[in-house]
Order: structure tokens, then C-alpha cells, then sequence
């Protein structure tokens, strides 16, 4: 028998598989998600298509050196943002990557779900 124990709102504990932990995990607690927001617009990133027209328009672009990672690269800087080709994988630390490499631009807030 393998997982996390998790207390739901109501203090009953119950035992989740490891992927349902992480997804608990991403989600944080209080039904509380990280959401990347392109602060200009104040759109929030919902998929890969539209960073990567924000991130275009900064500047940025591909940088094909890993074909497991969607990558990034401004040639007025060393930095290199890379990403995990999955949407779904893109965690709140490449969020803050972003957000460090483009202060001006982007910021993760907290979003209720």
C-alpha cells in the first residue's frame, strides 16, 4: 500500500495515489493554483501557443538544442528558458523562470479554482 495521506476540508484523512498527491501538490492548498500572467495584457498563459507569442514579441526564440524540451533563447542575453514539451508538465518553477528572465512582463499570482 503506497500514496500520501491527505486531510480533505472536513479533517477526515484518506490515503491518494501518487499521482493524485501531485496533482494535490500543483494545485496547493485551499483549491489555490499558480497561474503565469502576461502582466501588460493580464492574460493569463493557458497554453504554449500563447507564450509563445508573448515571449516573441519580447525578443525571444527557439532554440533547437534539446528535442525533449521546448527552449527559448533571446540573443541579446545568455539566458535560455527551457520548458517541458507537455503543457500539462509546466510547473510553477518554470513559471518563475520566466518571470525572473522578463520582470517587467510576467508574474505568477495564486489563482482560486
Amino acid at each position: 500500500m503506497s500514496g500520501v495521506w491527505v486531510f480533505n476540508q472536513n479533517g477526515v484523512m484518506r490515503l491518494v495515489d501518487g499521482v493524485e498527491a501531485m496533482e494535490g501538490c500543483r494545485q496547493g492548498s485551499g483549491g489555490r493554483r499558480k497561474v503565469l500572467v502576461h502582466t501588460t495584457s493580464n492574460e493569463i498563459i493557458t497554453s504554449y501557443v500563447v507564450l509563445e507569442r508573448k515571449l516573441y514579441s519580447l525578443g525571444w526564440e527557439h532554440y533547437y538544442d534539446d528535442p525533449d524540451l521546448l527552449q527559448f533563447h533571446k540573443q541579446s542575453s545568455i539566458d535560455l528558458i527551457s520548458l517541458p514539451m507537455d503543457f500539462n508538465r509546466f510547473k510553477s518553477m518554470h513559471m518563475y523562470d520566466i518571470v525572473v528572465k522578463n520582470k517587467h512582463s510576467f508574474e505568477v499570482r495564486d489563482m482560486m479554482m
